[in-house]
């Protein structure tokens, strides 16, 4: 894999404070200064000099408004996310996360992970609402993470699209990795990562649908490549082609995608357990428009 996402995975930096590493020359690759570009081998020598301050995120207890617990034990606590909230702090995000909330509402979550992301198993893009789990002790951070990374957590989106998918139903599997013109966009490229994605039709507008959506893999951004890859981008997200005009017809300034439903095997008690959670207000008035009179 690229450099950037080497250091990145295994130091739990951002991508941009790796590239930022990499362009003052702080990491080596088998005795060669190595940009973030460059592509690590099995066997290879991979040294990463690290400033005083590594990480540079701070996490600081804030409640969020519009922030809901949807579940909360002694393993687990989940959350129904709004859109303009980041899962946790990170270089380049100036506004509030999860993280923070659950910090600032007194909760005691895992310690394992990065600082800044202890106890997040999980990710939503800021523009993404819905559900997500977070780890409260550190064997719910193990078991959680290994779920995941079995794909055994059975995660379920709703989203809007441009156009009629056809087939009606359908399975997308396309390797996801970093754009090559654009390091903050992720594409469809022949190295990335293996990523599958099933959708079936809910309901049919002018001009766009309704999907269910059903995720193997959980890689950035993969519905909303997914979908623009088969020419039906998320209605809202300019991003990855959707169109202006609709999205304000609609009243939308986010992408229609929405985490409605998460079902996994607890961590704790062993049981299978499922939340959901019902679309917010912009999203539901969006679908009352493509609805009409």
């Amino acid at each position: 894999m690229r450099v950037d996402a080497a250091v990145s995975r295994l130091m739990g930096l951002s991508r941009g404070k790796v590239a930022d590493l990499a362009a003052d020359g702080h990491i080596v690759l088998d005795g060669q200064t190595a940009g973030k570009s460059d592509r690590v081998r099995a066997g290879a020598m991979l040294d990463v000099t690290l400033p005083a301050d590594p990480v540079g995120v701070q996490v600081t207890p804030a409640e969020v408004a519009g922030v809901r617990i949807v579940h909360d034990d002694d393993d687990i606590v989940v959350v129904d996310k709004p859109v303009g909230v980041a899962a946790h702090p990170s270089l380049g995000w100036d506004g509030p996360s999860v993280v923070e909330h659950l910090a600032g509402a007194g909760f005691r979550i895992s310690t394992s992970g990065a600082p800044e992301r202890q106890g997040i198993v999980q990710r939503l893009d800021v523009g993404t609402s819905g559900l997500m789990v977070v780890a409260k002790s550190e064997r719910a951070y193990t078991v959680l993470k290994q779920a995941f990374r079995d794909r055994t957590v059975d995660k379920t989106y709703h989203a809007v699209v441009q156009g009629h998918p056809d087939p009606a139903t359908g399975t997308i599997d396309a390797p996801i990795g970093r754009h090559p013109g654009n390091d903050w966009k992720m594409a469809i490229t022949s190295d990335g990562r293996a990523s599958v994605t099933h959708y079936e039709t809910v309901e049919m507008f002018a001009g766009a649908t309704l999907l269910e959506v059903h995720l193997e893999t959980g890689r950035t951004h993969q519905i909303r490549v997914h979908m623009a890859a088969i020419r039906h981008p998320c209605v809202g997200d300019p991003t990855y082609g959707g169109d202006p005009v609709m999205a304000k017809r609609l009243g939308l300034v986010r992408q229609w995608l929405h985490a409605v439903e998460l079902g996994f095997i607890h961590p704790g008690s062993g049981d299978p357990v499922t939340y959901t959670s019902t679309y917010p207000e912009d999203l539901s008035h969006a679908l009352d428009v493509l609805r009409g009179p």
